[in-house]
């Protein structure tokens, strides 16, 4: 089945064009048939990989039921955080009288 197919694109490929015509008879001479190989990602094992994805659930404040999901890679997670605790030092260093400077 695979030969009547490659003998009919070779067919269409000869009155397409010459120099298609020449590389579908190289094709046709060496009977190789074509295989597509997808190669799939190999999958991270190692928990403490930067890519490694981590998957963590919450409950939704005012629900007893409600969960999400949130997954991210690591590097990602520790991304947040960093921001997280720059967020919070801005906000309490902004309340606090004379820390930087005002005040007194």
């Amino acid at each position: 089945m695979s030969f009547t197919f490659i003998a009919a694109s070779v067919f269409a490929l000869q009155a397409a064009s010459p120099a298609a015509a020449t590389h579908a008879a190289e094709v046709q001479k060496a009977g190789a048939e074509i295989e597509v190989v997808e190669k799939k990602p190999e999958k991270i094992t190692d928990k403490n990989h930067p890519d490694y994805l981590r998957c963590k659930t919450q409950s939704v404040i005012g629900s007893r039921a409600k969960r999400t999901k949130t997954c991210m890679t690591n590097k990602e997670w520790a991304l947040a955080s960093r921001r997280g605790n720059e967020n919070t030092r801005d906000i309490v260093g902004a309340n606090q009288p004379g820390f930087l400077g005002e005040g007194n």
